[in-house]
């Protein structure tokens, strides 16, 4: 139980205040000294997690390591290393303490590390150069990754670029990033840039000149509300007409960026490096930013061997992605291995059924409203099915579907990173921004994403290991065959 104190609202005010993460976390932790959760920290024993066996593995891993028993350490990480084992990812586990975890938690983390690192140093006179990248490959493939997914929310995406700016100097932006509609131009910004220019495109005044008019007002009777040319100009200087696996090339991230269909019988896809390489990025992140009505549906390109720019899926036209496919998790899972996701949640359809905190969601109230409304969204499903079957205008058949889809859909990640719930926000939605609106966005992007950033690293830190490790063993091997090789974006996926 925390210990309250007079001392503890003046580092409360001190972590409200704080200019950047580096205060944030040291207030936190000062908060956690004096509250009483460094005790808790400390105590081993809990019944949301299985000390024993976490603790056991602990004691294995480090007298392997004093022996120098390599194939004991690959052997006891083969036993069943994932992400949750002996329920550590628990989120019983993350109300207790402003920063951090169980110490047995972080020292078992840690010591899988010292142990990858290890294994990957170990002299190859005793475990052959083979042995250890069919281990790394093996153990990579079935520990999976995180993700990164940037939902739709129109003009409240620019709070997408706060929770990456945030993540990227930390460096903890994952490999994986997905985006629908809004988020799509942030993850796009990501894939066609080196680490060391995307700070300067998440400023707010790049923001704001690039976007200050993306909404112009078309007028009634034409084929959107909206004029979309000046976004499309935006969008055209940005990314020009490079495609997914130019972007992968350069930057090494594995960007997706949602569509949906503008017609009946259709999947929502998404678009990628490996399921379509030579898509151009423009017109993908035009198309999911399409959101009907106000803008009119888009006709995909790619280009071919040549280098021209010519139409891809023919015939057919897409819109807004986060219609279909807001956060595309089932799709990453297939292509990537994840296994684990973070999610920038910025849709307003959304944000309201989206507990802040998943520990809130073990509480009886919690679970109750959890339960009520997968009640409500299956009866909801239910209904607008049979409605669709009844009516048969084209039209109004589209209509039900697209709401249908946007109501089935799964919105929350492992981790949330939500805006402050204000009725402020909603006015943002479709309105042009200024510079005080897209500088408020990206703070509050970067504030809600400080109280998950150690959540973050703890989660993701063994995976990103691994495939580091892996890219180095895949890197040495292109060098000593003879291949050239842009080996730093060697899949490991």
């Amino acid at each position: 139980m925390a210990i309250f104190t007079p001392g503890l609202s003046a580092i409360e005010k001190e972590i409200a205040n704080a200019a950047d993460y580096p205060t944030y976390r040291e207030a936190s932790l000062a908060h956690d000294a004096l509250s009483g959760a460094d005790a808790w920290k400390n105590e081993v024993v809990s019944q949301h997690y299985d000390y024993r066996l976490i603790r056991k593995r602990v004691e294995r891993m480090q007298a392997a390591r004093k022996l120098q028993d390599v194939y004991g350490l690959m052997s006891i990480i083969h036993e069943g290393l994932h992400g949750n084992l002996g329920n550590i990812a628990n989120p019983a586990l993350l109300g207790h303490c402003r920063i951090g975890t169980k110490n047995l938690i972080q020292t078992f983390i840690d010591e899988v590390v010292t142990a990858l690192n290890t294994i990957y140093e170990a002299d190859e006179s005793l475990v052959d150069f083979y042995e250890k990248k069919r281990f790394f490959e093996e153990t990579t493939y079935a520990f999976g990754q995180s993700c990164l997914m940037l939902s739709g929310g129109a003009g409240l995406g620019i709070f997408h670029a706060g929770v990456v700016k945030s993540l990227n100097q930390q460096n903890l932006l994952p490999g994986v990033i997905s985006g629908a509609s809004a988020g799509a131009i942030i993850a796009a910004l990501i894939g066609t840039r080196e680490q060391s220019e995307l700070e300067a495109c998440l400023a707010p005044e790049f923001i704001l000149e690039k976007f200050r008019y993306w909404r112009h007002w078309s007028g009634f009777g034409k084929k959107s509300l909206f004029d979309s040319r000046a976004l499309e100009n935006t969008l055209i200087e940005l990314f020009d007409i490079m495609t997914f696996d130019e972007a992968f090339a350069l930057s090494g991230k594995h960007i997706n960026v949602s569509v949906s269909p503008a017609d009946l019988h259709q999947q929502s896809r998404v678009l990628n490096a490996k399921t379509s390489p030579r898509a151009v990025i423009t017109q993908a992140v035009r198309a999911s930013t399409a959101v009907p009505v106000f803008f009119s549906p888009v006709q995909l390109k790619a280009k071919n061997l040549l280098g021209d720019i010519v139409p891809y899926i023919p015939n057919r036209r897409f819109v807004d992605g986060s219609m279909m496919a807001d956060l595309p998790y089932k799709q990453l899972s297939r292509l990537y291995g994840v296994n684990h996701s973070i999610v920038s949640q910025t849709n307003p359809l959304a944000i309201p059924f989206v507990p802040a905190n998943r520990s809130e969601e073990t509480s009886i109230t919690g679970l109750t409203f959890r339960h009520v409304r997968q009640l409500a969204k299956s009866n909801s499903v239910f209904a607008f099915d049979v409605l669709e079957k009844w009516v048969n205008h084209r039209g109004t058949k589209l209509a039900i579907h697209k709401v249908r889809s946007i109501i089935d859909q799964q919105y929350v990640g492992n981790i949330n990173i939500l805006p402050q719930r204000q009725l402020r926000s909603l006015t943002q939605i479709m309105a042009n921004p200024t510079l005080e609106s897209v500088t408020n966005l990206i703070s509050d992007g970067e504030r809600a994403t400080w109280e998950h950033i150690d959540n973050i690293e703890r989660n993701t830190k063994i995976s990103e290991t691994l495939r580091r490790l892996l890219a180095k063993l895949k890197e040495r091997e292109a060098r000593v065959s003879g291949h050239a090789t842009s080996s730093a974006r060697t899949e490991s996926t």
